[in-house]
């Protein structure tokens, strides 16, 4: 029984050492990073998965091997291509070990297609799901406005290219240029092309900042890695919902991107883009001259066909006068006849009234007028008779309406005094009204006695500075650094003239005034020279030598 509770017998090899799991873990992915810390590996681009945390997972194979790969976040936004299944690259990182899984995995710094043929492999499956998408539709592109007022160019602001558009601009016809500048070759040309082109759509009309009618997406030539940010599909799908019109004037005339396919127009050069955005002026005055010509010509050339039309129809008319000679004599005539006429109609007149006047007696107007009066008796009683019984009829209608407009009145009035018995009166929304009231008052008092303190105080600082500068500016001040004022009895004395004709004279100084008497003589004009008289030889002058 003993021997069952005995150690074993040692065997080799029992004093290894003895690893935890974690333990094991940390020294294999120190040695995979020790070993591999900086890599290039170049394969195709297998499973990708992108979750909603923006890391990128994605596999690199060949023939016989899968290499796990992830870009973290803050590295996938800053990839110059961004990974795409079936797509041949060379991916840098350093090797690591993800010990939840037990399996190594490539963490990539940065993304390079794996030579031209695979940029353009991706290019063109780039360019066939975008067409069938219906991007390059000829029927979605618009046409591009005759003379737009604003032009919004997207390049680098100091590349030889927005110079070359500013320089044909203004050589055609100049226009106002709005830039937007972005970075056209690089990681961030993608991301800044895009928001360019949205940016100029967001302006509103009529704004602070006029929003363009006509859009330049221009760049230089170079490599198809240069152009390669405008062949990334957000900058095709924002030239794409642009709603203003879009020239495509990236690279030389060979050179071909994404972006070309969706715009409205391509231009095989940022010079040929401002030749297709604006017309020659020169050309223009000069059609418009051709045509203001040619509407005065066609004007004049009318005029005188209507001209030569109204003379050749004014020969075959008859002349003003036969046209008026019969109804001249028709006149004529009618005036000769009129005044026998009137004669001939006073005579059946005057035969008329004396017939009447023969039939009119005394008695018979009489018979006539005393059976008018008695149909007016008769008819004046028999309104009377239909008035009387109108108004008893009114009578008893408003008796009747009475006896039922009392008891309507009392209901009335009891009902009110009901309802006016049973309304109770608070006084509890009037008070708190008026402790809210009162609180508003002094809350008005209040910014009004600051108001008022405030102005007050830079009332009172304007006056102290006007009163500076006056006396700054007051000549009184001049008079305390030695200057004086000569005043006379007309007023300041500004000459030795004027003062020489004064009968009193006063200094003013700054501290008072001095009287003086002018001794001032006016300057006495210059004489002529006398001539010395000729001396005669035997005369000596006081100046000759003995």
């Amino acid at each position: 029984m003993s021997d069952l509770f005995e150690d074993p017998a040692p065997q080799p090899g029992d004093n290894a050492p003895e690893y935890t799991v974690s333990e094991l873990s940390g020294a294999v992915k120190k040695t995979i990073e020790g070993g591999f810390s900086r890599v290039r590996v170049r394969g195709e681009v297998g499973r990708v998965s992108r979750p909603r945390s923006g890391h990128i997972y994605l596999d690199l194979k060949d023939d016989r091997s899968v290499l796990a790969s992830v870009v973290w976040k803050g590295q996938a936004a800053k990839l110059a291509a961004q990974p795409e299944e079936g797509l041949e690259v060379i991916a840098t990182g350093r090797m690591t070990t993800f010990p939840g899984q037990s399996k190594y995995q490539l963490v990539i710094d940065s993304i390079t297609p794996a030579g031209a043929g695979a940029l353009m492999a991706m290019l063109e499956k780039r360019k066939k799901a975008l067409e069938a998408e219906g991007l390059f539709a000829a029927d979605r592109k618009k046409p591009l406005p005759f003379l737009p007022r604003v032009i919004g160019v997207v390049t680098s602001p100091s590349g030889a290219v927005i110079r070359d558009i500013l320089h044909r601009l203004r050589d055609r016809f100049p226009s106002k240029v709005l830039i937007w500048p972005v970075a056209v070759q690089g990681a961030s040309c993608a991301a800044e092309v895009a928001r360019a082109i949205d940016g100029f759509n967001r302006l509103s009309p009529g704004g602070a900042l006029p929003r363009p009618d006509l859009l330049i997406v221009a760049r230089g030539g170079g490599s198809i890695e240069d152009l390669w940010g405008f062949n990334e599909e957000i900058v095709a799908r924002a030239a794409a919902a642009s709603d203003i019109p879009l020239i495509s004037a990236v690279g030389h005339e060979t050179d071909t991107t994404l972006i070309d396919y969706v715009a409205d127009r391509r231009a095989p050069t940022p010079t040929a883009a401002a030749e297709m955005a604006v017309p020659v002026r020169a050309d223009l005055m000069a059609w418009t001259g051709e045509q203001g010509a040619r509407i005065a010509g066609a004007h004049a050339r009318a005029m005188a066909q209507r001209g030569q039309r109204l003379r050749d129809l004014s020969r075959a008319l008859p002349q003003p006068q036969e046209l008026t000679r019969v109804a001249e004599q028709r006149l004529d005539t009618a005036a000769i006849r009129l005044p026998r006429a009137l004669q001939a109609r006073l005579d059946r007149q005057r035969a008329r009234l004396g017939a009447a006047e023969g039939a009119l007696r005394p008695g018979r107007l009489r018979d006539r007028i005393g059976a008018t009066r008695d149909r007016l008796d008769r008819r004046s009683k028999d309104l009377g008779l239909a008035v009387t019984a109108l108004q008893a009829q009114a009578a008893a209608d408003l008796d009747r309406a009475g006896a039922r407009l009392a008891p309507a009145l009392t209901g009335a009035v009891t009902r009110r005094r009901i309802a006016l018995a049973g309304a109770q009166l608070s006084l509890g929304p009037a008070r708190r009204a008026v402790r809210v009231a009162r609180a508003d008052l002094a809350a008005q008092l209040r910014r009004m006695t600051y108001a008022w303190r405030s102005q007050a105080t830079k009332r009172a600082e304007a006056v102290a500075g006007l009163g500076r500068l006056c006396e700054t500016l007051s000549y009184e001040t001049t008079l305390k650094r030695g200057f004086a004022v000569v005043h006379g009895a007309q007023g300041v004395v500004g000459s030795a003239r004027a003062a020489a004709e004064e009968p009193a004279l006063e200094i003013e100084f700054h501290d008072g005034r001095v009287p003086v008497a002018p001794q001032i003589q006016p300057p006495a004009a210059p004489r002529p020279a006398k001539r010395a008289p000729r001396r005669k030889p035997e005369q000596k002058s006081l100046f000759d030598s003995d």
